[in-house]
């Protein structure tokens, strides 16, 4: 509808838009979702602050039945959980948040729960150095709801989740996976139209490193597809492979596996996705086993003395074109040239959230 969401996590003086940075061990901090009106989108209104705990790195809608829309907050603690522990934000923190929002009344908006995730405490981490070691489960980084289907996928740090929204005040978990050898953020997730399959991504070395070189394995820094098999809550996720770009960065490139979408090409399974300075990737992931590039577009190293970060932060697909942002560059309108994949051109969307997933062909 009219309503826009803010995640803020940074400890703040006040809920207001003019606040100043306070310390988290302050009690009056604050940090969580604002809620703004956009009905007038030359004159905004801020109409409702919610806190959540630990505040939100990032957050996802999942519309309700009754006129009312849910956001699921993530959040997680830093590291050393120490330097962002406060007494908002405890250990162990191994929930989400749950916002119900009434659409025609947003000034009730209220945490209606917070659900542990993990009550052995998740992914306790490996123990190996930063930033290839597993890190340890606090949270979540990010949740992708596809509610069409009532499924939600969960990247949470050290754990890889698919969770039954049917409830959506209370998502269940129906599997959690882990891969210790090679991911050491689990970051961001998107399903495959059909939601028999999730593409997970590893944020190695936290968007900062050159993990596209030589000094890094395919398998580091990269995106793993998972398909789902099974029925009801008897479904796994099952890894079947990697994808990561299959060119070799300088050193002073920052690149890694991070934010894209689908290109809704019926019958076939093919994303978008920003590499940060590795650029932009068109891949097909049809079969599960053996991902493929069908082109990309990158500018080069913006450096090749010194590390300076930058390149495509998140790309997405709407309505013909590829949509990016460069960290350094600004903003990116991208045409793709490809007979087999003008198809996409035919979905129409009026809007486009990329974590509430939408069922693009209607395969109900």
């Amino acid at each position: 509808g009219n309503l826009l969401f803010l995640s803020t996590d940074s400890s703040r003086s006040d809920d207001s838009c003019q606040s100043t940075s306070k310390p988290v061990t302050d009690p009056t901090a604050w940090e969580g979702i604002k809620i703004f009106d956009i009905s007038d989108v030359r004159n905004p209104r801020y109409v409702k602050a919610v806190e959540t705990e630990c505040g939100s790195h990032t957050h996802t809608l999942m519309p309700g039945k009754r006129g009312e829309t849910y956001v699921y907050v993530s959040s997680y603690l830093p590291t050393p959980a120490s330097s962002g522990v406060g007494p908002d934000c405890q250990e162990p923190h191994d929930k989400i948040s749950i916002i119900k929002v009434p659409l025609k009344n947003p000034t009730a908006a209220a945490v209606v729960a917070e659900p542990v995730l993990f009550p052995d405490g998740g992914n306790p981490g490996d123990g190996r150095p930063y930033p290839e070691g597993t890190r340890a489960t606090s949270g979540c980084h990010d949740l992708t709801t596809y509610p069409d289907e009532d499924l939600m996928a969960g990247a949470c740090m050290g754990d890889g989740v698919l969770f039954d929204v049917s409830k959506p005040e209370a998502p269940k978990i129906i599997d959690i996976v882990r891969d210790d050898e090679n991911f050491a953020f689990w970051h961001s997730a998107t399903f495959n139209s059909k939601a028999k399959k999730v593409v997970f991504t590893d944020e190695l070395g936290g968007g900062g490193l050159a993990t596209c070189t030589a000094a890094f394995r395919p398998e580091q820094g990269a995106n793993a597809i998972y398909d789902i098999v099974g029925q009801g809550d008897k479904r796994k996720l099952r890894f079947r492979s990697y994808y990561k770009i299959p060119r070799i960065n300088a050193d002073t490139e920052n690149c890694v596996a991070h934010n894209g979408s689908l290109i809704p090409v019926k019958g076939r399974d093919i994303m978008v996705q920003a590499w940060y300075q590795g650029g932009i990737s068109v891949w097909d992931f049809t079969n599960s086993r053996k991902p493929k590039e069908l082109g990309f577009f990158e500018r080069g190293p913006l450096s090749t003395t010194r590390s300076i970060t930058g390149g495509a932060w998140s790309t997405y697909y709407y309505n013909g074109y590829i949509y990016s942002n460069d960290i350094q560059k600004g903003f990116d309108v991208l045409k793709i040239n490809d007979k087999d994949l003008d198809k996409a051109k035919k979905v129409r969307l009026d809007e486009l959230n990329v974590q509430t997933q939408p069922d693009y062909f209607d395969f109900d």
